[in-house]
């Protein structure tokens, strides 16, 4: 979470965060981070006229990013451990547990054992209370997250990873000038930041883990005009 004198940016987990983030400590003078994936309501009371920015990612692509970057971790986290049975399990089978987390009060019950009490300000950054929430909702881990994030916002300006340079060299931020032109310099020389290796997403999926995705996750599919395929 970074707030700067004329809105705040909300992190939402592997859709271009990382790149947001630095983009605004680099180039915006006023920028400074109270928090890490933190949702809204965890913004400070005093700032919460502010408007609010934040990204979001085909949900496809998140969870073949997602798994490709835990799997490449030396300490993968206790979500992908639990997921994938300890990373035994291929990328089918460990998506499908993930989104389907929220019917499985066992893998719930591990997280929550798993997870901190408390914000501890670096990875996922779920707390105990946090996991509990998804029991029920019948709701996609990625569609969880970003719901948990943009909860109670007033008309958030959420931006497509997929086209993340051009929105936010369009987007209304309210910058001064010099702040601007650092921010174009910074969009057209910085590479992508925080990224795992792996072919087009589309290849990864069987027809039964896309219908899942699809049908499990269908609110931001829908919302964004996300569909399969997406470049």
């Amino acid at each position: 979470m970074i707030v700067c004198d004329t809105f705040v940016f909300l992190h939402l987990h592997k859709s271009g965060g990382t790149y947001v983030n630095q983009m605004l400590m680099t180039c915006v003078p006023s920028a400074r981070r109270i928090g890490y994936h933190l949702p809204y309501n965890q913004i400070p009371e005093s700032l919460r006229t502010l408007p609010v920015v934040g990204t979001v990612r085909n949900p496809w692509a998140y969870y073949v990013s997602w798994y490709h970057f835990q799997q490449g971790q030396e300490r993968p986290n206790p979500l992908f451990l639990i997921c994938s049975d300890g990373g035994t399990a291929d990328f089918a089978t460990t998506i499908r547990n993930l989104v389907t987390l929220e019917s499985n009060p066992e893998r719930i019950r591990q997280l929550s054992d798993a997870f901190p009490e408390s914000f501890v300000n670096y990875g996922l950054n779920l707390t105990r209370s946090c996991i509990a929430r998804i029991s029920g909702s019948g709701l996609g881990f990625y569609s969880f997250l970003h719901d948990r994030l943009y909860a109670g916002a007033a008309a958030p300006l959420v931006l497509r990873t997929e086209t993340l340079r051009q929105s936010l060299a369009e987007a209304p931020l309210g910058l001064g000038a010099s702040e601007t032109i650092r921010m174009h310099r910074f969009l057209k020389a910085t590479p992508d930041l925080n990224t795992s290796r792996h072919d087009a997403y589309p290849s990864y999926y069987t027809p039964e883990t896309r219908a899942l995705v699809a049908e499990m996750d269908g609110s931001v599919i829908a919302a964004y005009g996300y569909c399969f395929g997406d470049a």
